[in-house]
């Protein structure tokens, strides 16, 4: 298509030329707003955008100079790894009946994160009302109460978890460098002293548990091991086949688990609901035990096992009970007191072991106020009010000398002049005279 193809479309019957609607209706160029038309307006308006850009500068300066400056100090902290305790780790050296003793000092919360436990602490009120006490937050703020007093720690403090690295950062904000710095420090001091009461009020709960059961279990043995002694020698009882003292055995160590696991159950219970899942792996651990018992003739109640060289005499079938009596106490013993030192273990630990990565410094330099922030953010928004206030002006200015559009500007201004005039002399008619 050539060029003067291209003007006889676009020229209309008046000599004008054309772009055209959707609908096929011309639009005279001389209407569209085109690219050199903004370039003119701005050009026009150069000025104006310069002395709103640099009104907004200097606001911006004299904020940054007024306002009061902060400082902001940063703690890094590595949490514990709580996938196994002392404890634990003990009980993995101490045989194969390890496993039935190992349930009550696991520590299984199920969280995404394993972060998420300590910044829960951080958080709690018992630190931050240390903290508020520590530092006197209440009267240095001007608080009457201890819940503005957090609110107001709150919004000073950031602690968040990092998703680069398993670190938990503890900032402090404040106009003082040195404050800054020691409540980021006093933080972690807090915390540590919280987690370990804390770990120590746990682990001293089931030490005492565990105590009283294995005193219990000590008393029991001593009497079943006197009654062995007698029956010795009442019925004159040495020495039994291999076989049968093996069978004899073998009920004791199920009954012994059976009563361990039993035991387990209730110290898990004093802590952790139904539907906790050691909970549930401790019962069905029992239910296995009490079925295996049940395989070999015998019950959790102490009822004598089926052996295979018949039915023994009745002297002979009462030493077998006392003897029976006997190992069964002896494997509760030996269970709860490898129970007991692992609850010793973890008491002795005292809490949680925090290591502290970076420890916060004095910062050197002011966090608050990023004056080249604000400088350039008030560069941008001067020259987005002047470029705005530019096409306004030129708007009205069109407006102004468009006899046409002045007609509609007048009558717009009538109607608003006298919808106001009928508002005032309704509100005067309502007025008593």
């Amino acid at each position: 298509m050539t060029r003067d193809t291209i003007f006889n479309e676009l020229e209309g019957s008046d000599g004008v030329l054309h772009n055209r609607r959707d609908d096929g209706e011309p639009i005279p160029l001389s209407d569209e707003i085109s690219l050199l038309d903004l370039l003119i307006v701005l050009a026009r308006n150069r000025r104006r955008i310069l002395l709103t850009t640099i009104v907004t500068v200097l606001i911006a300066l004299l904020l940054a100079m007024v306002l009061p400056v902060k400082y902001t100090a940063t703690t890094s902290i590595l949490p514990p790894d709580r996938g196994s305790s002392a404890g634990s780790a003990l009980l993995s050296q101490l045989g194969v009946l390890s496993q039935l003793a190992s349930g009550s000092s696991g520590n299984s919360l199920g969280l995404k994160n394993p972060n998420d436990l300590e910044i829960a602490l951080l958080k709690s009120r018992t630190v931050e009302d240390a903290m508020v006490n520590r530092f006197h937050l209440m009267e240095l703020y001007h608080k009457k109460r201890m819940s503005q007093a957090r609110d107001k720690l709150e919004k000073i403090v950031d602690i968040k978890n990092s998703t680069k690295d398993p670190l938990i950062y503890i900032s402090a904000t404040d106009p003082d460098p040195q404050r800054a710095t020691d409540m980021a420090n006093g933080y972690v001091q807090e915390f540590k002293r919280l987690s370990g009461t804390l770990a120590v009020t746990e682990a001293s709960q089931r030490r005492l548990f565990f105590e009283d059961q294995l005193r219990l279990a000590k008393d029991n043995l001593a009497n079943a091991e006197e009654d062995l002694k007698r029956t010795e020698q009442k019925t004159g009882f040495i020495q039994l086949d291999s076989q049968t003292r093996a069978a004899i055995e073998a009920a004791a160590t199920l009954r012994a688990q059976v009563a361990a696991k039993q035991v387990q159950l209730s110290a898990l219970r004093s802590w952790a609901t139904g539907e906790n899942a050691q909970v549930k792996t401790a019962e069905g651990e029992l239910e296995e035990l009490q079925h295996q018992l049940a395989k070999i003739g015998a019950s959790a109640n102490g009822s004598a096992p089926v052996l295979q060289n018949g039915a023994l005499e009745q002297e002979g079938l009462e030493y077998v009970r006392k003897l029976r009596d006997v190992k069964y106490y002896e494997t509760i013993f030996e269970l709860l007191a490898r129970q007991l030192e692992v609850a010793k273990v973890d008491e002795a630990r005292q809490g949680a072991t925090i290591q502290v990565v970076d420890v916060a410094v004095k910062p050197d330099h002011h966090s608050f106020p990023k004056r080249t922030l604000m400088l350039l953010g008030s560069i941008v928004l001067g020259l987005i009010i002047g470029i705005v206030w530019a096409f306004v002006a030129e708007g009205a200015r069109r407006l102004s000398h468009n006899p046409e559009e002045r007609a509609r500007l007048q009558e717009l201004r009538q109607a608003l002049a006298s919808r106001k005039t009928q508002q005032v002399q309704r509100e005067s008619s309502v007025q008593p005279r």
